[in-house]
């Protein structure tokens, strides 16, 4: 189902976004060139051309002379053809049956769900760390994208959610630029790389991996309401001698108990690490903390501690039925 008032991403979108951080100035902030950040730009605009509006030519066709105004000033000023109005027009209105019979006031859907007593799951589609507001700024994307997002995004209140569950890996990766205090550069990188098949999505690119992270999933934890966590991929970590965990940053001679928001000190954190044992034997495949290594047990618990939440489910493989549940959202 989408909603009425989801702003639409134009064809032009992705070509204008590439071209324009191809020609910036400043460092690239490892966009995915689809032309998100161009359709939320018109958004906050006033110019987007939203799903409900295709239903309605005349709308339509106001909306897209308001959004060629800005897009094809732009477009000259960068050195591109303009976009072909009539083509735009002609295009959209070729998709709009297939669209609109999937679009629907979701807001008024989720609240008669919820009084019906159904059970709404939300699920979110980024990272914390890059929400607009919240996250590494710049190397962000272009919306909020923390757990109080999903009320605001449907139309439901702050109160119609009650369990927030965090999916955190028993590692730490980001995809693109920015700030990364605990990116490994070796061949403990690597390993965790291949193992963890740690490739974007959506793009295919090469994530970059590093150590757990406690200051950053505690900070997270904070900011989104966490309730608990679902720990991933702790089988990723299978064979190694030694795990270290990230426990604060030094910065300037001083150790912090959180990431700053200024783009420059972010930058320049250092991690400070604490060393723990880690296990040879498999985890792979394990469905009960009897099927665990003491010493993989020891570091969940020692997460637990860290970033002052409990996990609620624990991941050991690619596999559904490979989870230790331990504390269920959905129980009444």
């Amino acid at each position: 189902m989408i909603a009425e008032n989801t702003p639409l991403i134009l064809p032009y979108h992705g070509e204008l976004d590439r071209a324009r951080e191809a020609q910036a100035s400043v460092a690239k902030i490892g966009t995915t060139g689809r032309g998100i950040g161009p359709a939320y730009e018109d958004k906050v605009g006033r110019r987007a051309i939203r799903v409900a509006d295709l239903a309605d030519p005349a709308t339509l066709e106001l909306r897209v002379d308001r959004a060629l105004v800005h897009h094809n000033a732009l477009r000259s000023g960068l050195g591109m053809d303009a976009i072909d109005r009539d083509d735009i027009i002609a295009k959209l209105n070729a998709i709009a049956p297939e669209i609109l019979q999937y679009a629907a006031p979701v807001w008024k859907v989720m609240n008669e769900a919820r009084r019906a007593g159904k059970r709404i799951l939300f699920e979110g589609a980024q990272g914390s760390l890059l929400d607009i507001d919240f996250g590494t700024y710049p190397f962000v994307t272009s919306s909020n994208v923390i757990a109080g997002q999903a009320a605001t995004g449907v139309g439901l209140g702050p109160n119609a959610i009650d369990f927030v569950l965090g999916i955190v890996k028993a590692y730490t990766t980001r995809v693109g630029e920015g700030p990364f205090p605990t990116e490994l550069k070796d061949a403990d990188g690597d390993r965790l790389g291949e193992r963890g098949r740690e490739f974007g999505t959506v793009t295919g690119r090469k994530r970059r991996c590093g150590w757990f992270d406690a200051v950053l999933v505690r900070q997270t934890c904070a900011i989104s309401g966490i309730n608990g966590i679902a720990l991933t991929k702790l089988d990723v970590l299978d064979g190694f001698e030694t795990i270290r965990i990230c426990t604060g940053y030094e910065l300037d001679g001083q150790i912090l108990d959180y990431l700053p928001t200024a783009a420059d000190l972010q930058a320049r954190c250092a991690p400070v690490y604490e060393e723990v044992e880690g296990w040879s034997q498999s985890t792979e495949g394990a469905r009960s903390w009897n099927d665990l290594p003491g010493a993989a047990v020891k570091y969940v618990r020692r997460i637990e501690e860290l970033i002052q939440c409990p996990v609620a489910m624990l991941s050991t493989s690619p596999e559904r039925d490979d989870t230790i549940l331990v504390t269920d959202p959905f129980a009444d």
